[in-house]
């Protein structure tokens, strides 16, 4: 898909300040974000609407962003939580045609400032925040690593 921007970020054809890439899934900040941090989940593989989209790599999708939501906990974000979006064709204002979660996320008593980034939707320093959620990642990935460390010890005894 050419046309699509998305298809282009993930081709490496369109710049993106990417935080996350495998062999079905790019993860990158949204360059109008709501909050710092803001992050788009594609999937490589082009689907406009859910409708289009294989369920298995749809629940690939959310558990990236289930994963990406923890980093920006652990990561200098702080975040206290995060808002995960879809939304689904442009009944629902999807405002590109290609399906993408948004993980933005949120801080106790960030309502105004929240708002605000709806209407600002600025980029805030995207070269330090997606270096500030690869941290994050790879503390998850440090922590995953450790706990299965912990269980082939409790299984050997």
């Amino acid at each position: 898909m050419n046309d699509c921007v998305f298809c282009r970020i993930v081709a490496g054809e369109a710049p993106a300040t990417k935080v996350f890439e495998d062999e079905l899934l790019c993860a990158f900040l949204d360059i109008r974000p709501i909050a710092r941090g803001h992050t788009l989940i594609v999937p490589k593989r082009h689907a406009t609407e859910l409708e289009d989209l294989d369920a298995d790599l749809g629940a690939l999708v959310f558990r990236a962003g289930h994963r990406i939501a923890l980093a920006m906990r652990r990561s200098s974000l702080a975040a206290d939580g995060a808002n995960l979006v879809l939304n689904d064709g442009r009944a629902a204002f999807q405002t590109v045609p290609h399906i993408h979660l948004h993980v933005i996320p949120r801080r106790h008593g960030d309502k105004l400032s929240f708002a605000k980034g709806f209407l600002l939707r600025r980029p805030h320093d995207p070269q330090g925040t997606a270096a500030a959620i690869r941290t994050g990642l790879a503390t998850l990935t440090r922590q995953d690593d450790a706990e299965d460390v912990g269980t082939e010890k409790g299984t050997q005894a």
